[in-house]
């Protein structure tokens, strides 16, 4: 197949700026908090750009030391960015997060890593790396919704277990909507850049299949780990 995608220059990236500026103009008109928008684009772009710098000398070293290393790093954002929500962090919220974040998370990357690579050759950065940008990102939005929302329970007066009923169901809401949409309304970011690239559909889709059991099992044992480790102190 030939390929039928070009190489973006800075003008396409401009371009692409304008819905975003859109959104930031009707931030800046509702929102009390509109610089968020701003601020949050911002760090995208220039993450992106950075981090598009960064593959590049991560890629030619093919480190063990260094694949285990980046991992880290990204958990410990995870786990702080997730938190986000959360107006009064305590010692537990941290280990919460960075346990389920790091236990559902590497659980499922290494899972499908041994499903990718056949268990040789698994801290090859080019693809430990993008697949578990998927995981932990997936992991970070669950344990910050559950977060999110068991705390809102907590300050209405409910109990520990129908508060992390309630987080755990608000966790979960996107993942099963994702799986319900996936095929009839999405065709996700993997899937999509292999039939791009000239991949058989039917391959891309089963290594789809796999992205996405690996998206919603880490998403939830992650919530589910955070808010266990938030159980009441009695019950410890």
């Amino acid at each position: 197949m030939e390929q039928s995608l070009r190489a973006l220059s800075l003008l396409d990236l401009a371009v692409a700026l304008i819905p975003v500026v859109v959104v930031a103009i009707i931030a800046a008109r509702w929102l009390a908090n509109s610089r968020q928008v701003a601020w949050a684009a911002a760090r995208m772009l220039l993450q992106l750009l950075l981090v598009g710098y960064a593959l590049q000398y991560i890629f030619a070293q093919d480190s063990h030391s260094l694949s285990l290393g980046i991992l880290a790093l990204m958990i410990t954002i995870s786990a702080a960015i997730a938190l986000r929500p959360v107006p009064h962090k305590q010692a537990h919220h941290w280990q919460g997060a960075l346990l389920g974040i790091g236990v559902g998370g590497s659980l499922n990357l290494a899972l499908v890593i041994a499903l990718f690579s056949g268990g040789s050759n698994w801290h090859n950065p080019h693809t430990l790396i993008p697949m578990a940008g998927m995981v932990y990102a997936n992991c970070l939005n669950a344990v910050s919704l559950a977060a999110e929302r068991f705390g809102s329970e907590l300050e209405r007066g409910q109990g520990y277990v129908s508060s992390r009923n309630q987080g755990f169901g608000a966790a979960m809401l996107p993942q099963i909507n994702s799986l319900l949409a996936v095929g009839l309304v999405s065709l996700p970011g993997m899937m999509t850049g292999q039939i791009l690239s000239g991949v058989s559909p039917l391959i891309a889709a089963r290594y789809q299949i796999v992205v996405m059991c690996m998206i919603f099992g880490s998403a939830g044992i992650s919530a589910a780990i955070y808010l266990w480790w938030l159980r009441e102190p009695q019950s410890k």
